[in-house]
């Protein structure tokens, strides 16, 4: 069994200087914590870290020595963790540490071609063209398609999630949305559990929701009118505030005096008087005769 070795022991200096060397600054390194015995002629000091983003972080300078040597000798020089020290999560890749929800506008994820969830929509032949006119008579668009196993885990995610039977809005529904008239029922074998909501008025507008989930936006459901238990309030006067009114444009009617060469009949016209005679200077206009025999009586 190893025991302590003097030399090593005593070479502090030794080891601060090669913790100088790698520390970006002097006041990075902080006090002696110790030295560890590693090996025969093996030992290694400790050193604070007084860097910032560090703390509870040891400059490590590990020394050795040949038999019978009393010169020690640097090994390494590193910066290791204490028991105290604040080290980050442990390094996972990027498809274990992406999380739903984290992916944004403008960010594309790679290509995982063994992603179990999808499986090929098509089986090649071989024959690059005899493929191309398959695809263009099938009217297949997709190269790959959901798989089972892809099927199956977003109709558990769905049907655990908001979404499902199990929400606080659907235990406080009075009716299934299997009943709503706003659900648009999907294809194949995820229909016969789940549908699409199309209630603007809803809070799973545009959502994948269970046939058994619920919501007060039900399209037979409603509610009996009750009266308002607020007092009816006072109407409120402006004080400050003035409205001009334009005042409203009467007709002028102007009195009309009667003319004074107008003489007012009190009595009844007895007789007709006869027309005066033509004047003889005056030359008639008309080829006409008057014929007196038609005049009037008098």
């Amino acid at each position: 069994m190893a025991t302590k070795d003097a030399v090593l022991d005593r070479a502090v200096d030794l080891a601060r200087e090669a913790a100088l060397e790698i520390a970006e600054q002097p006041a990075d390194v902080g006090e002696h914590l110790g030295s560890t015995l590693d090996g025969e002629r093996l030992v290694s000091h400790r050193f604070a870290c007084e860097a910032r983003g560090y703390r509870g972080w040891q400059w490590t300078v590990t020394l050795a020595r040949v038999p019978r040597g009393r010169v020690a000798t640097v090994c390494e020089a590193v910066l290791l963790p204490g028991p105290e020290a604040i080290l980050a999560k442990e390094w996972l890749p990027w498809s274990q540490r992406l999380q739903p929800g984290d992916i944004g506008p403008g960010d594309v994820l790679p290509f995982r071609a063994d992603d179990p969830r999808l499986v090929p929509g098509w089986t090649p032949s071989g024959d690059e063209e005899q493929d191309l006119v398959a695809i263009d008579e099938l009217a297949l668009a997709r190269e790959r398609i959901l798989s089972p196993a892809g099927r199956d885990e977003a109709a558990m995610r769905w049907y655990r999630g908001a979404q499902g039977p199990t929400s606080a809005g659907a235990l406080a529904a009075t009716a299934a949305c299997s009943t709503c008239g706003f659900l648009v029922s999907l294809q194949g074998s995820l229909g016969q559990v789940f549908g699409v909501c199309a209630n603007e008025w809803s809070p799973e507008d545009g959502r994948v929701v269970s046939l058994d989930h619920g919501c007060g936006a039900h399209s037979q459901t409603d509610v009996e009118p009750e009266a308002t238990q607020w007092p009816e309030p006072d109407p409120l006067i402006d004080d400050l505030r003035l409205d001009l009114v334009a005042p409203a444009v009467e007709p002028v009617v102007a009195e009309v005096e009667p003319a004074a060469d107008v003489v007012e009949l009190t009595e009844p016209v007895d007789a007709v008087t006869e027309p005066a005679e033509p004047d003889a200077s005056v030359e008639p206009t008309s080829s006409v005769a008057i014929d007196e025999t038609e005049q009037p009586a008098g």
